[in-house]
């Protein structure tokens, strides 16, 4: 079963790394062009991550409904589009809540200004993300994983090639930019590939509200603890920039560190779901889970123990501000405990989730499970504010 795993989420794997490699640039770019545009960016993440993370889980409870169509894949065409109806509905919503990220700074108290036109860009990403119908969960389900790699790679070849530019010439408004042209080239390769698998367009038919409930009852309990759970870090964001653009720039760099260490325990979660979901009874269910989490908790401590090696050459990468380094360099140890602890989550929350193990409390138990993750940012927002 471990290989299994591993061959269904490395594909994933390599998607979820140039996904991050692009976020990474982003944060590069924006961290040596300007600290504050760099804290502006972190606080417009701050909130999109949660409304991302609101539509992610939503359309991945869509992969225990679609993984017995393995063999049949037109068989799950009528699935596709009430999911669709789904995904428009909550990025709608998250879309709106990102472009009033100025409104929130403010009654914040954070400080930060200057944002242009950057929630309003990455609203319309988010948009844009969430008319993909969940093309990627659904081509993991049906056992084409490997070409989520290739709409990975279109995605982040455009934010790359195109943000030391945007960036340079428009500042803030072209990270906005770089980030929509990227999310449409992504949708376009994903949708393309779901159309080469199924023989044909999924199309749009008329929304089946009792289906669309039926889809609902499992993918919000998820959506909603991926949606506290971001928020709760979105205001931890808020609690750094109120210590200051120091603050703010630093959180954003280890944030970004975070989620590089927390890509294998994601593809591995992906991956794994499928298979708990063809499962004949509780204890392959159960192995599935067990082999799923030493997969994802062997490959976040690998990451953890690499960090450190790097250390100075790895954030001067990022920022040129020595009390900007000084601050990651004196709370990355929190951050390592705290992504060591959130890797798995984030598998035993998605292996729990009731499409794939039948009736069950998957949302509390992610949320019980993320309560460790959430204490620990909480104690690196206090040590960075102490050592700023």
């Amino acid at each position: 079963m471990h290989r299994t795993i591993a061959r269904a989420a490395l594909p994933l794997l390599l998607s979820s790394l140039t996904s991050l490699a692009g976020s990474l640039v982003v944060t590069s770019v924006l961290g040596r062009h300007d600290t504050g545009a760099l804290a502006a960016f972190a606080l417009t993440m701050a909130v999109h991550s949660p409304a991302s993370m609101a539509v992610m889980g939503g359309l991945r409870g869509l992969a225990p409904f679609v993984a017995p169509f393995r063999d049949d894949p037109l068989a799950a065409i009528p699935v596709l589009r009430d999911a669709r109806w789904l995904a428009l509905l909550i990025g709608t919503a998250g879309a709106v809540v990102v472009a009033c990220v100025p409104l929130i700074a403010s009654l914040g108290g954070s400080g930060v200004e200057g944002f242009g036109v950057l929630p309003y860009a990455l609203g319309a990403s988010l948009l844009v993300s969430a008319s993909n119908g969940g093309a990627n969960t659904v081509l993991v389900s049906l056992g084409r994983g490997r070409q989520v790699l290739w709409a990975s790679v279109a995605a982040t070849a455009v934010v790359v090639a195109l943000v030391p530019f945007t960036v340079a010439r428009w500042e803030l408004a072209g990270a906005g930019l770089a980030f929509l042209c990227s999310s449409l080239a992504g949708v376009t390769v994903a949708n393309l590939a779901l159309r080469a698998a199924l023989g044909r367009p999924v199309g749009r038919g008329r929304p089946r509200v009792r289906e669309i409930l039926r889809i609902c009852r499992v993918s919000l309990p998820l959506s909603g603890t991926l949606l506290i759970k971001f928020a709760g870090l979105g205001v931890l964001a808020y609690a750094a920039a109120r210590t200051g653009v120091t603050g703010s720039a630093g959180h954003a760099i280890l944030y970004a560190l975070s989620g590089f260490l927390m890509v294998p325990a994601i593809a591995v979660s992906q991956a794994a779901v499928p298979e708990i979901a063809r499962a004949d009874d509780m204890r392959s269910r159960r192995h599935t889970a067990r082999a799923a989490l030493t997969l994802a908790a062997g490959a976040a401590g690998i990451g953890a123990a690499v960090v450190p090696l790097l250390g100075g050459p790895l954030l001067r990468l990022f920022t040129a501000d020595e009390a900007v380094r000084g601050l990651v360099t004196a709370v990355v140890g929190i951050m390592l405990v705290s992504t060591l602890a959130e890797a798995g989550s984030a598998v035993m929350g998605s292996g729990g989730r009731r499409g794939a193990w039948g009736p069950s409390r998957s949302g509390t138990a992610c949320s019980r499970s993320s309560r460790l993750p959430w204490r620990l940012r909480v104690d690196w927002v206090r040590c960075g504010w102490r050592c700023s």
